[in-house]
């Protein structure tokens, strides 16, 4: 982009700080090339300099210098008819504005060092620059399941603005060792993240250790296999990293499957099976009209687990929080 534009801040964008303003819209920007522009003056909000932590309120004006062009895709990222066809068959519902996804499991949502494959390398199958969904909330690796996106900037904004202000309603399904009592309930305990790497956990901690953050999970129980195994309904009120697993292995029934937060009791009930954990429900406006009701049906991997403990998911009610969220 060559020229120099004034572009307003939409409705759903209110609140959004500048430097990630500016990255929706031209993601081949790095934060240092955002911290020069803003710092030499070349953007200004509403006529005025601004820091790229600054807080944009709906309608704002904001000055857009020219800007570099995108580096051409390079051939290693350009995805094969194959990966287009992948991509899309993970559809669950897209408009001009949302897109979700059905995440399977053992798939990032983002790279790494040592992770080329993955759902935001998949989003090229819909484009680039603009075009190209937003992710605006994650599922760790292991877990199947909703996976939402924005496809404007707009959108992107608001979707993720239902997450930050706890107004998406998840509905995780998860089997669990053993037989929790009580049957349903809030577990409200602090993580702290430990270790480093592939080593780092969370765990429980106490809020006067500056690297915990409150976590409050709501659980129900939906049936069980004998004392053995529970199928139960997660609704994670907070979005911590492992919320879902250090949690439930807190209260003494970590979720089968799990590696790294399973017990040896837990790892033998588990007899192979693959992480018992899937995003299977999530509520929250629509950026622009009315409300979606997105759900995502049971991965291979959980329906090997409903299978091997007699689970019908027909049984389970939709929206088992339903009575909590009057």
């Amino acid at each position: 982009m060559k020229e120099v534009r004034t572009l307003y801040v939409d409705s759903g964008e209110d609140g959004v700080r500048l430097d990630r303003w500016f990255k929706r819209r031209w993601p081949h920007l790095n934060h240092i090339q955002i911290q020069k522009l803003a710092r030499s003056g070349q953007i200004r909000v509403d006529g005025g300099r601004a820091k790229p932590d600054t807080r944009l309120a709906a309608g704002a004006q904001v000055r857009v210098p020219p800007l570099p062009d995108a580096p051409p895709p390079r051939d290693k990222g350009t995805l094969d008819p194959r990966e287009i066809a992948f991509a899309k068959s993970l559809v669950l519902y897209e408009d001009d504005e949302v897109l979700a996804l059905n995440k399977p499991a053992g798939l990032a949502v983002q790279g790494g060092t040592k992770t080329s494959k993955h759902i935001d390398r998949l989003l090229s199958a819909w484009g680039e620059g603009l075009e190209r969904p937003r992710l605006v909330h994650r599922l760790d690796r292991d877990t199947s399941g909703v996976l939402v996106l924005g496809k404007s900037p707009g959108a992107a904004a608001k979707l993720a603005g239902a997450f930050a202000k706890r107004r998406a309603q998840k509905t995780y399904w998860a089997l669990v060792a053993g037989f929790p009592k009580p049957g349903e309930g809030v577990l409200d305990l602090p993580l702290a993240k430990k270790g480093v790497g592939d080593r780092e956990m969370v765990q429980p901690a106490d809020l006067s250790d500056p690297k915990a953050e409150p976590a409050q999970t709501e659980f129900v129980t939906l049936s069980r296999a004998g004392d053995r195994v529970a199928w139960m309904a997660l609704y994670p009120h907070t979005g911590r990293t492992h919320q879902l697993r250090a949690h439930m292995l807190a209260m003494g029934h970590p979720i089968l499957g799990d590696p790294k937060y399973g017990t040896e009791a837990s790892a033998e009930l588990s007899g192979g099976l693959k992480l018992q954990l899937h995003a299977r429900r999530l509520v929250l406006a629509h950026p622009s009209r009315g409300q979606l009701v997105l759900e995502a049906p049971l991965s291979p991997e959980m329906k090997a687990g409903f299978q091997r403990f007699g689970f019908e998911e027909h049984e389970a009610n939709p929206d088992p929080f339903r009575k909590t969220r009057r």
